[in-house]
């Protein structure tokens, strides 16, 4: 009985991480639900030298890009071994973007990557190599599957559960 009874716990205890975890899946954002201050307004993550990348987007300022911007900007420093010294993430204006890419900043065992998005809070991830340092139009993330495999998984623990319960 106290190994069903632990079980069970482990069990919940998974179900209630799934569902709660700090793991946000920021590319689930809605849009806000009040109006927007001019046509084709949008936000950026916001933030000024957070110390990672999951600090900036869950902690970043929601505020509407002015409208003389365009794009919103991620700019990320980090060492020679790939370790994150501070992240920087704005609305920018096209100019600006023209920057993007990856150069040693100040020495060669720091590095700057720096990339420009199109879209609705787009700067999520992190520049880290020239291949993701781009400057990059719109893209669109379909978050249907992300959601199916979420309720998906809490579906089986359910299942998991009921399954033990005695009869």
């Amino acid at each position: 009985m106290a190994t069903y009874l632990a079980l069970v716990t482990v069990l919940i205890q998974l179900l209630v991480d799934k569902v709660t975890s700090d793991n946000i899946d920021f590319y689930n954002l809605m849009p806000a639900v009040e109006g927007t201050p001019y046509p084709k307004s949008f936000k950026c993550f916001t933030c000024k030298q957070a110390t990672d990348n999951y600090s900036c987007n869950r902690w970043a300022e929601d505020v509407w890009c002015p409208q003389n911007t365009q794009y919103c900007m991620t700019i990320h420093h980090f060492n020679h071994n790939g370790k994150t010294k501070s992240v920087t993430k704005r609305c920018a204006v096209h100019e600006e973007c023209r920057s993007s890419g990856c150069k040693h900043h100040k020495n060669p065992h720091h590095m700057e990557c720096v990339s420009c998005c199109e879209g609705m809070v787009c700067n999520v991830e992190l520049p880290t190599n020239h291949t993701n340092a781009v400057f990059a139009q719109r893209r669109t993330h379909s978050s249907a599957a992300s959601t199916f495999r979420t309720w998906n998984s809490v579906f089986l623990l359910i299942t998991a559960l009921t399954g033990l319960l005695p009869l």
